[in-house]
C-alpha cells in the first residue's frame, strides 16, 4: 500500500502491505463472569491455557450458562477465529478455532482475531513467525501483556487469496514430513532402548558372548567367595551354559539396610543420606535438597562404597519400585536412607556383572511381582536376597560387560544424534 513507506521486509509485486486491523472483522478480548459465575456444563468458556499453538486444549476447561453467554455476546468464539494469548507467561500462543466448531466465549487473557478474506492457518503461520514475535517486542509487548491498539497495528504481508492457500498446503506439507521424522526418531528411541533390553536378556543367557572351556566353572568361584559353599544338585544349572551356575543374590551380595533419622537431626553439613532422588538413569547423583544428619550415624556398613548397587526399596510409585543406580567410586561420608538397599557383591570383581543383572528385563518383572502393596511398594531384604541369578565364569562375565559397553556405546551415540 502507499500510505506504507517502511516496511519490514519485501514482498513479491501482487502482495501487499497492511495491517491486522484492516484484515478483521473483529478484534477483542472477553471478560471473567462476574463472580466467576461457571456452569458444570454447558458453553465452553477459553482461557489462556486452553490456548495452545497446535490446538485448543479441553483439559480444565470452564463453562458458561446460556445466559451468561447471551450477556458476552460481543466476544461469542466462531469456527475459523484466531484466539491469541495477549497477557502472561504464554503471551503469543495462538491456535485456530475449528472449522465443525459450534460455539465459546473467551476470558479477558484471549483476543479474538477474525479475519476477512484471509485463510485462518496463513494468518497462523504469520502469528507463529519469528516476525510477529519480533513484532511484539518492537512494540513494547511484555508479560503484562498486548494492548489492542499495537496488534491492530502490526504490518500484515498479504498476499493473494489463492496464494495464501497454496502457502497454507506448502507448510502443511512440511510440517507433515517433520511429523513423520519427529514419529521415526520417538520410534528408533524405542527400537533402541529394546535393543538394550534384548542385549541384557542375551548376555545372562550366555548367548551374548562365547563360551570358553578354558574359564574356570563358577562354582569354583562361589566356593571361594563362600568357602562353607556346599554343591547342591541344581537342576537348573544343569541347563545353564558350561561354567554357568544358578545362584540366589544372597550367595554372592550382601543385602545392607538404609538410616532412619529424626527430623532434629538434619543439620547443613554432616553424613549425606541417599534418597529415591538421587538414583536417576542407573547413576547415583547429588541433589540440590540432599539431607545432611550429625557425623554421630557414621556407619561403615552402610557407607556407599565403589560396586555398590543402590535399590529403591519402598515407594507409592510401581515405576520407581526397584530402580537402581550403580556407584562407580567412594561416596565420603554418604550413607543410603531407610527406603533404599545397598546390593554389595561380595567380590568387587563381581560388580560390573551383578550390575547388569539388576537393568535387566527379568529383574524388573521380578520386582513388580514381589512389591506390590496396598498403597507403598515395599522390596523387603528377603526378595532381593531370594533372587535367582545365573553365573558365569568371571572370565566370560568380563567378557559379557565389555560387549556390552560396546554395543551400549554405539546405541548411545545413536540416541545423541536424535537428540540434536
Amino acid at each position: 500500500m502507499p500510505h506504507y513507506e517502511n516496511v519490514p521486509f519485501e514482498v513479491p509485486e501482487s502482495w501487499m502491505w497492511t495491517t491486522i486491523e484492516e484484515i478483521c472483522s473483529k478484534i477483542g478480548s472477553g471478560s471473567t463472569p462476574r463472580g466467576s459465575n461457571y456452569s458444570a456444563n454447558g458453553i465452553p468458556f477459553f482461557r489462556s491455557q486452553n490456548v495452545y499453538n497446535d490446538r485448543l486444549v479441553y483439559d480444565d476447561i470452564k463453562y458458561i450458562s446460556e445466559e451468561v453467554h447471551q450477556k458476552m455476546k460481543g466476544t461469542e468464539v466462531l469456527a475459523n477465529d484466531l484466539l491469541l494469548n495477549i497477557t502472561g507467561g504464554s503471551l503469543g500462543r495462538c491456535a485456530v478455532v475449528p472449522a465443525d466448531f459450534n460455539c465459546g466465549n473467551v476470558s479477558q487473557h484471549v483476543c479474538i482475531m477474525r479475519s476477512v478474506l484471509v485463510e485462518p492457518e496463513y494468518f497462523h503461520a504469520l502469528v507463529l513467525s519469528s516476525y510477529f514475535a519480533k513484532s511484539m517486542k518492537i512494540t513494547g509487548s511484555g508479560r503484562e501483556g498486548l494492548p489492542k491498539y499495537n496488534l491492530e497495528q502490526m504490518g500484515f504481508p498479504l498476499p493473494p487469496l489463492t496464494e495464501q492457500q497454496r502457502i497454507v498446503a506448502e507448510i502443511e506439507h512440511w510440517f507433515a514430513l517433520i511429523d513423520q521424522i519427529e514419529q521415526g526418531k520417538a520410534d528408533l528411541q524405542t527400537i533402541i532402548k529394546q535393543t538394550k533390553s534384548k542385549i541384557l536378556g542375551l548376555a545372562i543367557h550366555g548367548k551374548l558372548v562365547p563360551q570358553d572351556p578354558n574359564d574356570e566353572p563358577a562354582i569354583e568361584l562361589l566356593k571361594r567367595i563362600n568357602p562353607g559353599f556346599t554343591p547342591c544338585d541344581n537342576g537348573h544349572s544343569r541347563k545353564l551354559p558350561q561354567g554357568w551356575y544358578s545362584v540366589t543374590v544372597n550367595d554372592v551380595c550382601s543385602i545392607i539396610g538404609g538410616v532412619s533419622y529424626n527430623k532434629a537431626d538434619i543439620q547443613d553439613t554432616g553424613i549425606r543420606v541417599l534418597r529415591g532422588g538421587n538414583i536417576q538413569n542407573g547413576k547415583v547423583i547429588d541433589c540440590f535438597d540432599d539431607v545432611f544428619i550429625s557425623l554421630s550415624y557414621q556407619n561403615n556398613d552402610n557407607q556407599v562404597q565403589r560396586g555398590d548397587i543402590i535399590v529403591v526399596a519402598s515407594t507409592g510409585s510401581q515405576t520407581l519400585i526397584g530402580k537402581t543406580g550403580f556407584a562407580d567410586r567412594d561416596i565420603p561420608k554418604t550413607q543410603i536412607g531407610a527406603f533404599l538397599r545397598i546390593v554389595r557383591p561380595k567380590q568387587k570383581t563381581l560388580s560390573p556383572y551383578i550390575r547388569l543383572i539388576f537393568q535387566t528385563d527379568a529383574y524388573k518383572d521380578y520386582i513388580r511381582n514381589v512389591a506390590k502393596g496396598s498403597n507403598i511398594n515395599n522390596v523387603k531384604n528377603a526378595h532381593l536376597q531370594n533372587f535367582q541369578i545365573c553365573l558365569p565364569p568371571l572370565e566370560e562375565q568380563q567378557r559379557i560387560v565389555q560387549k556390552i559397553e560396546e554395543l551400549f556405546s554405539s546405541l548411545d551415540d545413536i540416541q545423541k544424534s536424535l537428540e540434536v
